[in-house]
């Protein structure tokens, strides 16, 4: 043998093992990985629930205190998304301050004081006073959550786990308006908000049981007016977090403005009635779908690729659809398959503008989770609202603004990318 095949060969034996996958489930013990993105599943589904088992219940509501617009009936929702997105402005810093456990805790108990006062509120305004304090208090589930998850895991790691969470969390949307359809079949719609202050009770049991603090106290920072101005200017100023904050809210409120007529739309207009909540199970479960596929993609294909090829596709679909309605030839099917179709899609993209506006966060996720969830919480309730209120009997309003707000979300990732959409990377 030669010195050159000995000296490649001698590198060869010397030269280092790849280094095993980096295994970050200590920071959450004594939970495993499963029990954990069990618990973040359930945590974030105490929004989903808050807002789809209500569906069914709205019409029931507002005959109840004497609400006699069904426009103005939707108010329901939309009270609960304002409060939900002013609940976060704060409540990442504070976590950032003294911990994710007692900020969450407390969110969690005063979710279950909420939900007890909307189920004996006696009329509509004082239900929508518990509707936007219930929401002020499922901002901490919401932001603690997104921020644990930062503070265990980054990159495509931290995707894969969001992607897994949301594979469970989406099965809330497909079960819940059945929930409440099942709940007023025995029960009046006041029994729904018993029900949503039991599930808080849960969740106080088992975090405060079983989840750790996972942010380190040399980690923590100071919330005084100063630390926290140079916290939201970091964020706003931060082309990437900002960018896909927009993004997402430009989607979140084409999803919301459907979820607040959805009632009307297919209950009414295309007459399915009582089986409402079958159809909208059938859509919402394409959403789960596409969560499961992006959990094992994301990795692979990077969330980019994944999610700002999903938006170019959803806009196509919702400008399909805004075609068909203004010929006049929108019938049942049709209209089920193509809102099945965006569903799915809608799987690839929340959970990757989570990741990709977080990442350069690290060093403040709480702050930055707050400032990402109110600018597409607050976004979604007035763009949403908007665009439910325009209900005219037909779905032309629906998909316009779907259409329009696809295109804004590909305009804003375009401004946040420079132009280079599909990139490489996370």
């Amino acid at each position: 043998m030669n010195d050159t095949s000995r000296l490649g060969q001698s590198a060869a034996f010397s030269a280092p093992a790849p280094a095993p996958p980096v295994d970050d489930s200590h920071r959450h013990a004594p939970m495993r990985f499963r029990e954990f993105v069990a618990m973040v599943a359930a945590l974030m589904a105490l929004n989903a629930l808050a807002i789809d088992v209500m569906l069914p219940a709205i019409q029931d509501i507002g005959a109840a205190l004497a609400v006699a617009d069904p426009n103005d009936r939707q108010a329901i929702l939309p009270a609960y998304l304002i409060g939900f997105g002013l609940g976060q402005l704060l409540v990442g810093s504070v976590s950032d301050r003294f911990g994710r456990r007692p900020v969450l805790l407390a969110g969690l108990v005063f979710y279950v004081a909420a939900a007890i006062l909307c189920a004996f509120a006696p009329t509509f305004a004082a239900l929508i006073v518990g509707r936007v304090v219930q929401g002020l208090a499922s901002a901490a589930p919401r932001v603690v959550t997104a921020a644990i998850v930062r503070d265990c895991y980054g990159g495509r790691r931290m995707a894969s786990v969001l992607s897994l969470a949301m594979t469970i969390f989406m099965a809330v949307p497909v079960v819940a308006p059945s929930i409440g359809q099942a709940i007023l079949l025995v029960a009046p719609w006041r029994a729904i908000f018993a029900l949503l202050a039991v599930y808080g009770v849960a969740m106080i049991l088992w975090t405060g049981l079983r989840l750790p603090e996972t942010l380190a106290p040399e980690r923590r920072r100071g919330i005084g007016p100063r630390a926290l101005a140079r916290a939201f200017r970091e964020v706003f100023t931060t082309r990437q977090t900002l960018g896909y904050a927009v993004a997402a809210g430009a989607m979140f409120g084409a999803m919301f403005s459907f979820l607040v007529s959805s009632e009307q739309v297919l209950g009414e207009l295309y007459g399915l009635g009582p089986l409402f909540p079958l159809a909208f199970a059938a859509m919402a479960g394409g959403m789960a779908v596409s969560s499961l596929v992006n959990a094992s993609l994301v990795g692979r294909v990077g969330a980019r690729r994944l999610s700002h090829a999903a938006v170019m596709l959803f806009t196509l679909i919702a400008t399909i659809l805004v075609g068909l309605a203004l010929a006049g030839v929108l019938t049942l099917w049709p209209l089920l398959v193509l809102l099945a179709g965006a569903m799915l899609l809608v799987g690839l993209i929340f959970s990757n503008f989570n990741a990709l506006a977080l990442e350069p966060m690290g060093h403040i996720a709480g702050t930055a989770s707050s400032v990402f969830g109110s600018v597409t919480t607050l976004m979604a309730a007035t763009i949403g609202g908007l665009v439910g209120r325009a209900f005219d009997g037909t779905v032309v309003p629906l998909f316009t603004g779907w259409t329009l707000l696809g295109l804004g979300a590909l305009v804003a990732i375009a401004v946040t990318e420079k132009g280079r959409l599909f990139g490489r990377g996370t």
